[in-house]
């Protein structure tokens, strides 16, 4: 697999220092690495395997550690992700992100997508991915659909108050939960919010550009009916079995569709 300039040359100066640490037993990478289609633009998603006995330690230092590694222009704990052993980083001297994820070895096979091991130790990274394959998350259209109904109930209040940005903010995040998760699931695609949709389904994309809006009271409301009418055409043929709730359904719509009907042309708030 051939890497981006950049990507190379940062792992070859990188790996041969995580390599001279012995209570790291090897580095594997995620992500388009080890999907096989990095481009430039990419990040790049590390996993570090730590000794077990070790990892409390390593974990104190991560950062002074991946300073001494390469140049550490900022970096963070990944807590609002999910993943406290998760550290997001810039690093220089050209811009590249790179996300450094430590964890026991035990821990090392769990995980949701395949990872490509960069160097290890005995073959002890390898045989834990043998043994444990990926589980990636489902599509979980029932849970969906329990809050689909009220979440619409919710835009359409705060575009009734004029709360413009706020409703642009929660459409986004109807992108990000459920249209973006259905056109990746449709497609056997990891389920990772609205990641590259446009390579995925251009025309579901185009589709989706529905929902994009300005600041104009008009056009949330046109965006937010948008919402409405993908999530029934593309529920219709997806192959998850879910009840649906009509009565909610219903109710939330006609609220909308209230709200819509009371705004004057141009209105901005």
């Amino acid at each position: 697999m051939s890497l981006p300039d950049v990507h190379e040359r940062f792992l070859d100066g990188l790996l041969p220092r995580t390599r001279s640490d012995p209570r790291i037993v090897g580095v594997a990478a995620g992500g388009s690495i080890a999907n096989g289609v990095p481009d430039e633009y990419s990040d790049i998603d590390l996993v570090l395997a730590i000794e077990d006995d070790e990892f409390d330690e390593v974990m104190r230092g991560r950062l002074a550690l991946i300073a001494a590694w390469s140049p550490l222009v900022a970096g963070f704990t990944g807590e609002h992700v999910g993943e406290p052993r998760l550290i997001i980083s810039l690093m220089g001297p050209q811009a590249l992100h790179v996300d450094f994820k430590f964890v026991r070895l035990t821990d090392f096979a769990t995980r949701v997508d395949g990872l490509r091991v960069l160097w290890e130790r005995d073959g002890r990274l390898s045989a834990a991915l043998a043994a444990t394959p990926p589980a990636p998350p489902r599509l979980d259209l029932q849970w969906i659909e329990d809050r689909f109904w009220v979440w619409i109930h919710y835009g359409a209040t705060k575009l009734a108050r004029g709360e413009l940005l706020e409703a642009i903010g929660f459409i986004a995040f109807l992108r990000e939960t459920v249209f973006g998760p259905l056109i990746q699931h449709r497609h056997g695609k990891l389920l990772q919010g609205v990641r590259r949709l446009e390579a995925i389904d251009p025309d579901a994309a185009a589709r989706l550009e529905a929902t994009l809006c300005g600041s104009d009271r008009g056009e949330v409301g046109k965006a937010l009916l948008a919402c409405v009418e993908l999530y029934r055409q593309w529920t219709d043929d997806v192959d998850v079995a879910f009840d649906r709730n009509h009565d909610a359904a219903g109710l939330a719509t006609r609220y909308l569709n209230e709200v819509v009907g009371r705004i004057r042309p141009g209105a901005a708030e």
